[in-house]
């Protein structure tokens, strides 16, 4: 294990030298005391936490309503019934009865329902002549009026995608025209609803989709490969997702910083989260610009890089031999605060366990980056994504899975009652205007019983 530190300060610092035939720890030291960059005042726009009031009662429903609201599903059907209208100006046979507000409601619980309860077709769900037939998708819709909503279901108004379609080639195109108003309205209720924390996470995120669209993008090193990218803003301490943003070329963010400079500054509106926040991201972001822009901005911020970067004011750059090399820089930490690890080591007899130096930079990191990864957990738990014909019914499904997952973590910080599959099942009930205490079809037997069995 071998740490090798690189800062405007420099401290004392050890190496772990490690063979098979030999283990050895040097010291190495320096001139300077080690000292950690100016510590920021943590200062944000609102109480940390959800953002509700405490005396009314929230159920499952009326947190999801909290982001998918009455007014943006009427937006919903409203659309959704323009593009049916559409459809059946061609095709005089095609049937169609508009949509309403509480059976779009009814439409979103089916969806979740198979996202519990996981067959192989969506057919399957209303079938009755097989060994594993399910009875409760009938009993809400239709199996034909499930699919003509999912075929017409559209977010935008359909003359409006025209005009957009007009555009295409020039700069007043958008690419994400089709999803824009749900995901603007998805986006700034997860700001509203709840504020985040002090440490923040900023990842990747991958929803599987193959369409040639143009924004697909292909990352090796995902699970799922194939898809649309979003950067993702997530709370470490749970996983909630407080901000994304869909990329859709290059040209999404021409400040002419890069990518992963636009991308992370993007996220993070001070106007909105405040100061004083410690930011967490992989080697794809950080770069002594960004981390010192942010520190200017007052946000601390701390990620592995790829190079070895010196003489940049306020920022230490550790470099730490685990099993592999570990490259962290940071405006946040001191490079050693006396945190150590275990680890198991090879001696003449036999292998035990050992502690070891880690340096603070590193210890931070691996604490707190995982706010993305716990979030991405979360949304597959019970994920609504299927095979679908329309590139942007992907992202809808992903909105849907937002929605239901940000107000599991809401309800679970109010009352922690409910585990993940408890909630859900009672939103679908909700949803779906049932009660969970479905009694059963049969309630008699059709044999009489033996005296004595």
């Amino acid at each position: 294990f071998c740490v090798q530190i690189f800062s405007r300060v420099y401290f004392y610092f050890y190496t772990l030298i490690t063979t098979t035939k030999r283990c050895a720890f040097v010291e190495y030291r320096d001139r300077d005391v080690d000292m950690a960059p100016q510590a920021l005042r943590f200062l944000p726009a609102q109480e940390p936490g959800q953002q509700l009031r405490p005396c009314d009662a929230h159920t499952p429903m009326s947190l999801f309503k909290r982001f998918f609201s009455e007014t943006a599903v009427s937006t919903l059907c409203r659309n959704t019934n323009a593009q049916a209208a559409r459809v059946r100006a061609k095709e005089h046979k095609y049937k169609w009865t508009d949509v309403s507000i509480s059976e779009l409601y009814c439409y979103f619980g089916l969806l979740f329902y198979m996202a519990m309860l996981k067959l192989r077709s969506i057919r399957d769900y209303w079938r009755q002549d097989n060994l594993f037939s399910v009875s409760f998708p009938a009993t809400i819709m239709s199996r034909d009026r499930y699919r003509t909503i999912s075929w017409n279901l559209h977010m935008s108004h359909p003359d409006a995608d025209q005009d957009n379609d007009r555009k295409r080639g020039t700069a007043e195109h958008d690419r994400l025209f089709r999803v824009r108003p749900l995901m603007d309205t998805i986006r700034h209720a997860c700001k509203a609803i709840y504020h985040p924390r002090k440490n923040l996470a900023v990842d990747e995120r991958m929803v599987a989709c193959k369409a040639h669209t143009g924004m697909t993008q292909y990352m090796k090193a995902k699970p799922t490969r194939w898809g649309f990218k979003l950067f993702v803003l997530a709370d470490s301490s749970n996983g909630y997702t407080v901000d994304f943003a869909v990329y859709t070329g290059k040209n999404n963010f021409p400040t002419g910083h890069g990518l992963s400079y636009d991308a992370v500054t993007s996220l993070l509106d001070r106007t909105v989260l405040g100061s004083g926040y410690h930011v967490y991201m992989d080697n794809f972001y950080t770069s002594p610009k960004l981390l010192s822009d942010l520190f200017a901005l007052k946000f601390g911020a701390c990620g592995t890089y790829r190079d070895n970067r010196k003489d940049y004011k306020h920022l230490v750059f550790v470099k730490w031999m685990d099993t592999q090399e570990v490259s962290v820089c940071s405006t946040i930490h001191a490079a050693y605060t006396g945190d150590t690890v275990q680890r198991r080591v090879k001696t003449q007899n036999g292998w035990r366990t050992k502690s070891f130096p880690c340096p603070a930079p590193v210890t931070a990191y691996n604490q707190h980056m995982g706010g993305v990864d716990l979030s991405d957990q979360l949304l597959q738990y019970y994920s609504t994504q299927h095979k679908t014909m329309k590139w942007y019914r992907k992202l809808f499904l992903h909105f849907l899975d937002i929605a239901a997952t940000n107000a599991f973590i809401v309800h679970k910080e109010l009352y922690g009652t409910m585990n993940h599959k408890e909630f859900m099942e009672e939103l679908i009930a909700e949803l779906c205007g049932v009660s969970q205490k479905i009694p059963p079809k049969w309630t008699s037997v059709d044999h009489v019983p033996v005296p004595g069995a």
